[in-house]
């Protein structure tokens, strides 16, 4: 017998979904059923996450100025509110939680207007636009990043870190291993689909610009957008670089922890999962992001000396290639910054955001939360 449904609803990136399961993982294990609302991305996640249905509903975003592709918008947003009202009238879910990403539109939309109790998760330092607009609707705002105390919606904010999935807390129980003298030196580097493209040329490009003696050491793991995966691979081939290139990785907790450094994006699942494991990293922000919240979220791992924050447009072949010698020469000073990116980590948000959805849920206010956290 359960305590009742939760209804998660994330878009399907798994920035998105990466926080909605690990609260899954911890709502289970506190007795709740767990339904899913996402979109058809989510497909290549869904093996491992502990949903006990994952439902699809029509959803679409308002990107277009064009007359006619806003009127379909619209009508997919309204017929997916229908579809997610049908939904929470079958499921009587005790809770609806958003993770940002436009599918998570309907189901919050139609759940506030059912009177559900509803709350959103921010996982970024500046608020996502599907998020924005349903932040004056919900009871409640749990962020990975954004303050408490400030903004318009800091009287329903708490700030409960980002959620990290089963896998990432295992990994954080590796310690790190400093790579002195010629012992292998792991590079792991990855982003998202966008940034994976950037990476397939600026570390390869970089690694040719290497000492012989540093390139033998090196032992890559890089995510490659499948168009540019061969390209990468037949690179590190010529080099006599060891290489798993791909474009997705179902073990990357596992992969981070083996590494002695980390280039990526700074999205905000990414900063809080390389945190809690503690590693260091090189941290190029996605430069187009509307919001820069990509620069926001690196720049508090940042502030702690867990990571140095490169812009892209600064970051060129050469640059890439002095960080990384410096880098494998001096493996104390990485020592260092895996302690103090670990010591930024939330590895307790998942349970913390479960006590606050259940508080939710069960009626209380954000206010009263607060007081009895404290």
């Amino acid at each position: 017998m359960t305590k009742g449904i939760i209804l998660l609803a994330a878009g399907g990136t798994g920035g998105h979904l990466f926080p909605a399961e690990a609260l899954a993982h911890e709502l289970k294990a506190n007795g709740y059923s767990v339904h899913l609302v996402t979109d058809s991305r989510a497909e290549r996640f869904a093996g491992k996450f502990p949903a006990d249905e994952v439902h699809v509903v029509p959803s679409a975003t308002i990107g277009s100025k064009n007359p006619i592709h806003v009127v379909r918008s619209l009508w997919t947003l309204w017929t997916g509110m229908r579809a997610a009202r049908r939904l929470i009238s079958r499921l009587r879910p005790k809770a609806v939680v958003g993770f940002g990403g436009y599918p998570t539109v309907p189901p919050l939309l139609a759940a506030t207007g059912m009177g559900v109790p509803s709350m959103i998760h921010e996982q970024n330092a500046v608020m996502g636009r599907a998020n924005k607009a349903l932040a004056s609707r919900v009871k409640a705002i749990a962020g990975g990043f954004l303050p408490e105390g400030t903004g318009a919606f800091a009287a329903k904010t708490v700030t409960t870190g980002n959620p990290v999935r089963p896998a990432v807390l295992e990994a954080a129980k590796v310690p790190y291993d400093a790579a002195a003298g010629e012992t292998p030196f792991h590079l792991v580097v990855f982003g998202g689909s966008q940034g994976a493209q950037y990476f397939s040329k600026a570390v390869p490009q970089a690694i040719c610009r290497l000492d012989d003696a540093l390139r033998q050491r090196l032992k890559v793991t890089q995510q490659a957008r499948p168009e540019d995966r061969d390209g990468v691979i037949a690179t590190y081939e010529k080099l006599g670089v060891p290489a798993d290139v791909s474009p997705f990785f179902t073990d990357m907790a596992e992969r981070i922890a083996d590494a002695q450094l980390v280039i990526c994006r700074s999205g905000a699942s990414t900063v809080s999962e390389l945190a809690v494991i503690g590693r260091p990293a090189i941290l190029v922000p996605y430069p187009y992001a509307l919001d820069h919240d990509q620069a926001a979220n690196a720049a508090a791992i940042a502030a702690k000396g867990g990571a140095k924050v490169i812009v892209q447009a600064e970051l060129t072949a050469e640059r890439l290639a002095g960080i990384l010698a410096d880098a494998m020469a001096n493996p104390q000073s990485l020592a260092q910054m895996a302690a103090h990116a670990r010591e930024t980590g939330k590895p307790d948000a998942a349970r913390l955001l479960a006590s606050m959805v259940e508080a939710i849920a069960s009626g209380l206010t954000v206010e009263t939360f607060k007081e009895k956290r404290s």
